[in-house]
């Protein structure tokens, strides 16, 4: 029990490399079928309530409204820095560039939420971590440049745009994971989603409406099957999910935090191959391998 305790951030991590998995998996489906802008403000629409909810119950409030000025201010920039423009760019960089290399630039999250861990809240990794981060993220890259995507062709050249919007979207995800730690500051993991999941819904809002999109969000929201992976994926990941990346980040460097998440796309290789048919290479098993091995590091 100790050692679970002293590792609280890291299966907190864990946890949530999982509940982002069965979620990338609903939010695919959800995609195909409503529109990547449409779920994501969707999403965050869904979890506000079950957050509200919860916190009712266990707080007895349904919104955040014991947070201080501190708690508002850093959750909600973290909230428009990772879940608006980490995410908003991540989707625009997708048809861009793939989705393999995307996320593949993607695994820079890691360092960068460390690099900013560092200056922001002074933290520091020991030599083990640090080779942990390097492992997990070489297995992932090794995992995620082999996987075959229908329709891709490797190309040395690709747009810059692309490449550039999936820095964004990787700098958003680092950034953001290190702001709301600062932003927390003791005050309740589940509000502080909240908070986080509020300022990503305004930020989506204002997106659409500039881009005209209510029309596709209306449509979602009469087309039942689309709904049903919507509130599914709504669940396990703007609720459990980002709650428990705060949980982690409590316990943990944010650099640790954010690689064990990072592990997302090994988790799903297997739920991949069962429901979408995908074949698994050996080159992707290794790296599955690696980042486990990674990842253990962490526990040492």
């Amino acid at each position: 029990m100790d050692y679970i305790i002293a590792h609280t951030g890291e299966f907190a991590a864990l946890a949530v490399a999982i509940f982002w998995t069965i979620t990338a998996l609903a939010f695919e489906s959800a995609s195909r079928k409503a529109g990547s802008l449409t779920v994501n403000v969707l999403r965050l629409s869904l979890a506000f309530f079950f957050i509200g909810f919860f916190t009712l119950i266990s707080r007895g409030h349904f919104l955040p409204v014991d947070a201080s000025a501190h708690n508002l201010l850093w959750l909600a920039l973290s909230g428009v820095v990772g879940l608006v423009l980490g995410d908003y760019y991540l989707f625009r960089s997708y048809s861009l560039i793939g989705s393999r290399f995307a996320m593949l630039l993607m695994t820079l999250a890691p360092p960068m939420a460390a690099v900013f861990g560092y200056f922001i809240l002074g933290e520091s990794l020991n030599i083990m971590q640090v080779a942990g981060m390097v492992i997990v993220i070489a297995g992932i890259t090794m995992a995620i440049f082999n996987k075959p995507v229908r329709g891709e062709r490797l190309s040395i050249k690709m747009a810059p745009a692309g490449l550039l919007f999936a820095f964004i979207g990787a700098i958003g995800q680092g950034l953001g994971i290190v702001l709301s730690k600062y932003g927390m500051e003791g005050y309740d993991v589940f509000a502080s989603t909240q908070i986080r999941i509020i300022a990503g819904v305004i930020g989506f809002v204002i997106i659409i409406t500039m881009l005209r999109r209510w029309g596709n969000v209306a449509a979602a929201l009469r087309n039942p099957p689309a709904m049903k992976v919507l509130v599914l994926g709504a669940f396990f990941g703007p609720f459990l999910g980002i709650s428990f990346s705060l949980l982690s980040v409590k316990h943990t460097q944010a650099g640790i935090a954010s690689t064990i998440m990072a592990i997302v796309p090994i988790l799903i290789l297997a739920p991949s191959a069962w429901i979408y048919k995908e074949k698994i290479t050996a080159v992707e098993i290794a790296g599955a391998i690696i980042s486990v091995a990674g990842v253990a590091f962490f526990f040492i």
